[in-house]
């Protein structure tokens, strides 16, 4: 059973929807270490009747603080501790709903790269139509062509993980798909990536997200925070209007159709939900480490859990190590 380390102090709604996610978790056989606070985490637990173990961290990161120099200079701070436990091996990977910043920074300064990485990028997997991996999300604005064979072994190896992909494609987003459109980047990209990345497909296009044209995209980090952020906001807007729209429809022939596409729209946005997957894995450092959002709620916390025990049982490190190494 993976042993999870959680910053139970990061994210809006800590300590307690941590706490109780962290409850949740371990219902479905992850084994979860608290770290934060023990003043305001063991009081949680007490309402609660359960027992989780707890390690001590007085301090904290806020989102104001320089994320590199935080992590330096509190030593007790949640986030830090975390990734000390994993770097020491007294924990298999940690989650975070703290500032993405410097649970960046723990990862890279205390747990350290996997040899050969040279920028550890946060994986992200897009939900809908076909369920597609995404990286760079938004660790690296800038990146070398190098960068991106990288992050197409790494997203390969989520893929194969989370998607059940056996042999997962690689497309390189752009901004058409022929060979040589792009910035320099992708045009010095392309030809690195056919080399030396199989199962490369080339180019693909924003508007190929979800479509299954390949199971990872490959991007910077400024590329593809937009593009999720972007595509995330039109499938909420679209949603919305859809069910407004059979909402108010009159028609009794409209209704009933209406009542045979709402449950299904429903469960088109429960899927669509992020929470649904709980967070997005920061590869390419020596610990499986998933980032969650800051508003995670104990649903959103239980499922980075999983998905962190997951990627732990299943290698997920030194399946990338592996791949880098060649």
């Amino acid at each position: 059973m993976a042993r999870i380390a959680l910053d139970a102090m990061g994210g809006d709604h800590a300590p307690r929807e941590t706490v109780l996610g962290a409850l949740d978790a371990v219902g479905r056989g992850v084994h979860v270490v608290l770290v934060g606070d023990e003043d305001a985490i063991r009081p949680l637990l007490a309402e609660t009747g359960a027992t989780l173990p707890v390690v001590h961290a007085p301090e904290t990161i806020g989102m104001a603080d320089d994320p590199a120099a935080a992590i330096r200079e509190k030593k007790g701070a949640s986030v830090t501790v975390c990734a000390r436990l994993v770097a020491e091996g007294e924990a298999d990977g940690m989650v975070s709903a703290g500032s993405t910043g410097a649970a960046m920074a723990a990862a890279a300064i205390v747990i350290g790269r996997i040899p050969g990485v040279s920028r550890p990028a946060i994986a992200t997997i897009f939900p809908l139509g076909t369920p597609t991996v995404v990286l760079d999300a938004g660790a690296n604005v800038e990146v070398k062509p190098e960068h991106l064979v990288q992050f197409a072994v790494m997203g390969s190896v989520v893929a194969e993980i989370y998607l059940d992909r056996e042999f997962p494609t690689v497309g390189l987003l752009n901004i058409g798909e022929e060979a040589g459109k792009g910035r320099d980047l992708e045009r010095a990209a392309y030809p690195l990536m056919k080399e030396r990345v199989p199962r490369f497909v080339g180019n693909v296009e924003g508007r190929d997200l979800g479509r299954g044209v390949a199971d990872v995209f490959v991007t910077d980090g400024f590329t593809g925070n937009v593009l999720l952020k972007t595509a995330e906001g039109v499938a909420r807007v679209v949603g919305r209007f859809v069910l407004e729209g059979l909402a108010a429809e009159t028609d009794p022939a409209v209704q009933e159709a209406a009542s045979v596409l709402l449950p299904k729209m429903m469960g088109l946005r429960e899927r669509f939900d992020p929470e649904a997957y709980g967070g997005a894995h920061l590869v390419g450092v020596k610990g499986t480490v998933v980032i969650a959002h800051g508003s995670s709620t104990r649903r959103a916390i239980a499922n980075a859990l999983v998905m962190a025990g997951e990627g732990a049982e299943r290698g997920l490190v030194a399946r990338i190590e592996a791949g880098v190494r060649g």
